[in-house]
């Protein structure tokens, strides 16, 4: 069984707007709506929701329910941290092996690439979306002058949903409380710090970025119907 747990707990500052950028309507409809809808397209079998604890009564009746979404098991409060908002839903996924950590506010990814992934982690127990970085990328040092230019052959932009059988996540979540916690900004970093799997990167798409600024708002309507 595979369960997606939809990360939507965020404030989103840099949206400039008092409502939560996984909130805002684009088409009569939450960003968190379309989200959560490829999630019921695609061959996951449960859908977790960790989003604000104020917000738990709103996702549910404005938006699990008003749109018939089945597959949304559980809907359960965010923590401090991105990371401890993970590991609640992970929690929340009781009887899953596999868990698919997605961006509540990353609604373009397509039914498709969510299939892909969650055929591809039975496979690799762990892997990752991502696309190959355009630009040349340059690493500066504490004053702002170039140290280095690393291969852009190497570098990856890394994208969600990220893969991983469950029991191994959850393995190194318990090995990461147990640490030091700092700079730990995604869930692939839990595994990387905290477990010998190696984490595969599989192709992602291009569109399926993630809403950050008020430019973005305009880009996403072009993919959401």
């Amino acid at each position: 069984m595979v369960t997606a747990v939809i990360l939507a707990a965020g404030v989103g500052k840099r949206m400039n707007r008092k409502m939560a950028k996984q909130y805002i309507e684009i088409n009569d409809k939450p960003i968190l709506y379309y989200t959560i809808k490829a999630f019921e397209d695609s061959t996951v079998d449960e859908i977790v929701i960790v989003c604000g604890k104020n917000d738990i009564e709103y996702v549910k009746n404005e938006i699990v329910i008003k749109y018939g979404l089945k597959k949304v098991i559980n809907i359960v409060a965010g923590g401090k941290e991105r990371f401890d908002s993970s590991y609640n839903g992970i929690k929340a996924s009781h009887k899953s092996e596999y868990v698919l950590i997605h961006d509540g506010a990353r609604p373009c990814i397509s039914s498709a690439k969510i299939s892909e992934i969650a055929s591809a982690v039975r496979e690799y127990k762990a892997c990752i979306l991502g696309v190959p970085v355009k630009d040349t990328i340059k690493i500066t040092d504490s004053e702002g002058n170039v140290a280095n230019t690393p291969d852009r052959n190497s570098m990856w932009q890394i994208q969600t949903p990220q893969a991983f059988e469950k029991k191994t996540l959850t393995e190194a979540y318990e090995k990461m409380y147990e640490s030091s916690t700092i700079g730990i900004t995604d869930d692939s970093m839990v595994m990387e710090k905290y477990s010998n799997i190696p984490v595969k990167v599989i192709m992602g798409e291009y569109e399926n970025i993630k809403v950050t600024t008020p430019e973005d708002l305009q880009y996403i309507k072009e993919f959401l119907v």
